[in-house]
């Protein structure tokens, strides 16, 4: 109910009379449905939760807080008689999530339904709500954190030479999914040699080889909270390029993790860790940005870009991951889940930062 209360207050600093909220992410957080479709009519009197046949049960056991209400046929169906029922003369809508479809079936509502309706796209409001971590959520983020951990210690004992980027992937799926993970947030990096150029690279059929590096990022989810975290191996005795590179990530992403507070402005931080890699030699090859939050979704508010003018706050919940990607060579990223406690920077994540793996 809180976050309700919460989400009406948005409601009156953007003058609107009700919220219409399809995104899934958002949906959850504010009514507790994991279903997959539905939508959310929140007014400062009133809040339903419309559904189709299929999650009719489903949404009235998970978001009692809620008026779960039985909808057929497409949005334009519906929501006219929602709209008049509730009074509501100014609609939000989420500009980022609805479709083009989707947003012109709502636009054409006939006129005399609600004549005077107004609709409205707004951004971030919901997530503006999601940005700081409640105790519940920080804690279901950890142990999706712990999970992640293990599996990289599972990395260490079975990465080798010869096995392919796509049986360590699936590996290390079962791996997680045993060990108490839901689905995936992501699908698994594994990316070997010239692979690791890729930051978003799949795993292939190529084989993994000695020698080079060998980049896996990995997350878990708990709960419906996910965590996200990057480690850089290489099979055997390491040459001095990379030597070289790994080094200048692991300073920028051990800096960060140390120079990070409360009160620093996103960019800021983007920028003093840039700084590095780019007197370093590899400005060029850092082409993303140091971190993005983490939550409900793998990639939420804040970013942690050149352009973020977002302010880090305490139980915030982000990632730190620097990056140098040579074509032709590979690549190294290191990063981990953080979140601000007490202003200062608490990594979630903390599996060892050692990349030789002995052997090949």
């Amino acid at each position: 109910m809180e976050r309700l209360i919460r989400l009406r207050d948005a409601l009156d600093s953007h003058n609107l009379d009700g919220m219409l909220v399809g995104s899934s992410a958002n949906r959850r957080y504010l009514s507790g449905f994991t279903g997959s479709d539905g939508w959310l009519i929140v007014t400062k009197q009133k809040a339903c939760l419309a559904v189709d046949f299929r999650y009719v049960e489903q949404a009235k056991k998970e978001s009692s807080d809620f008026e779960s209400v039985y909808i057929k046929g497409d949005i334009s169906s519906w929501l006219p008689e929602f709209i008049k029922n509730l009074a509501i003369k100014r609609l939000g809508i989420e500009a980022d999530h609805l479709s083009v479809s989707t947003y012109q079936s709502i636009c054409n509502i006939p006129p005399g339904t609600e004549s005077q309706l107004q609709i409205i796209p707004v951004k971030s409001i919901v997530e503006s709500l999601r940005i700081i971590k409640e105790s519940s959520e920080l804690e279901f983020i950890k142990k999706a954190a712990v999970i992640a951990d293990t599996a990289m210690l599972f990395v260490s004992t079975h990465l080798r030479a010869g096995i392919t980027e796509k049986q360590l992937s699936w590996e290390l799926e079962c791996f997680m999914r045993q060990d108490g993970s839901e689905s995936m947030p992501f699908e698994i990096i594994v990316a070997s040699g010239p692979n690791a150029a890729l930051p978003h690279a799949q795993p292939s059929d190529k084989l993994i080889a000695t020698g080079e590096p060998v980049t896996i990022d990995l997350g878990a989810r708990y709960n419906g909270y996910c965590s996200d975290m990057t480690r850089t191996f290489i099979i055997g005795k390491p040459d001095s390029q990379f030597d070289n590179i790994y080094n200048i990530v692991l300073a920028a992403q051990m800096t960060g993790l140390s120079i990070i507070e409360s009160g620093m402005v996103a960019g800021e931080a983007d920028r003093l860790i840039r700084g590095m890699i780019d007197k370093a030699g590899y400005g060029e090859r850092f082409g993303h940005g140091l971190g993005h939050g983490i939550g409900l979704e793998v990639h939420e508010p804040p970013r942690l870009g050149l352009q973020s003018d977002e302010i880090l706050g305490d139980n915030m919940v982000f990632t730190i991951e620097p990056g140098i990607y040579i074509p032709g060579w590979g690549g190294v990223r290191i990063e981990d889940t953080v979140t601000l406690e007490n202003g200062k920077l608490v990594s979630l994540t903390h599996a060892s930062k050692e990349a030789l793996i002995r052997g090949g």
